[in-house]
């Protein structure tokens, strides 16, 4: 996939495509639904797949104090896109200036005049151009001006529309399953690993500690069983504990993460220290709870690991 930061860096002539705009946080099954739309359509008229997305977030900039939390950082978000068969992806830089543009000038110049769209696939719920003036009906009035066909998508869900607010509401409740299902795939976070109080190795179950810049929503306190993904691409069970650990006092609210079953001859060498790695959750195992006693703590977390281990083996 082609990925141009900003429209100076699209190359002239690049259409004929079939263009999508939205801001994909999360790209959960509903995005997905509507690029898969786009390629299809794309490779039907043997044009290119392309998505137009922003970044910032336009709330982070009109409303910064009420903006959402974002499901996946930036790097995720592209690498995410591009696992759906895009030819190309169009992030452009979201500002005040640009909010200013109308409906009819973001068509003009970003979907026709830089992308060359003869297609527009987009949701009946679009809204687009200075203060939302934009909505679908005007996308096709457009389209009829400056002659693209547009093509509109139903929302898409079983019991209620996937949404990127569903998949936070269920994050911050800890439904990390719920999640998973509305993303087609687990929620994920991704940062460095960085040093900690090392009370997690000194009680026999060592922890990889993200740093706090690490980016995805962190999920309610608690404990889940998931997967590392380190930086050579192997995915190692482990046990997560999100939360300050309320056993220790004076701990900052942390996502730290045990790997389990590693061979052997690899536990003395396995150093992530430094790297950048993936967590993804699966499942909730239990919340953070206080124990009497660093004995209690050891047979939680003794139970922690084997129910990460059945967990893991039929996820």
């Amino acid at each position: 996939m082609h990925y141009w930061k900003g429209l100076e860096a699209v190359p002239p002539g690049i259409g004929p495509s079939v263009v999508t705009i939205g801001n994909f946080d999360g790209v959960h099954r509903g995005h997905r639904e509507v690029l898969a739309a786009v390629v299809a359509e794309a490779r039907k008229r043997h044009a290119k797949a392309m998505a137009i997305s922003f970044d910032p977030h336009p709330a982070q900039v009109h409303r910064p104090d009420e903006a959402p939390e974002l499901i996946m950082g930036i790097a995720d978000r592209i690498e995410t896109l591009a696992d759906e068969g895009l030819d190309g992806l169009l992030m452009i830089r979201y500002t005040l200036e640009f909010a200013q543009a109308t409906a009819e000038e973001f068509v003009a110049k970003v979907i026709v005049g830089a992308l060359g769209a003869c297609t527009v696939v987009v949701g009946h719920d679009v809204r687009f151009g200075r203060n939302n003036e934009g909505d679908f009906a005007k996308m096709c009035q457009l389209g009829e001006q400056y002659g693209f066909e547009v093509i509109g998508v139903d929302d898409i869900g079983e019991h209620r529309r996937w949404s990127s607010t569903w998949v936070r509401e269920a994050l911050n409740r800890g439904e990390v399953g719920v999640a998973a299902q509305i993303l087609g795939r687990p929620h994920r976070m991704r940062g460095e690993v960085v040093h900690g109080a090392a009370r997690g190795r000194d009680l026999g179950f060592p922890t990889a500690n993200l740093d706090s810049a690490a980016t995805g929503i962190i999920p309610a306190d608690g404990v889940y069983a998931g997967w590392l993904v380190d930086e050579a691409q192997v995915r190692w069970p482990a046990a997560i504990s999100v939360g300050s650990n309320p056993t220790f006092e004076g701990v900052s609210r942390q996502v730290e993460a045990h790997v389990i079953d590693r061979p052997e001859e690899g536990v003395e060498d396995f150093d992530l220290y430094g790297q950048q790695v993936v967590v993804e959750f699966v499942e909730h195992l239990r919340p953070m709870v206080a124990y009497r006693g660093i004995e209690a703590l050891i047979e939680q977390m003794r139970e922690d690991v084997q129910r990460t281990r059945t967990v893991l083996i039929h996820a």
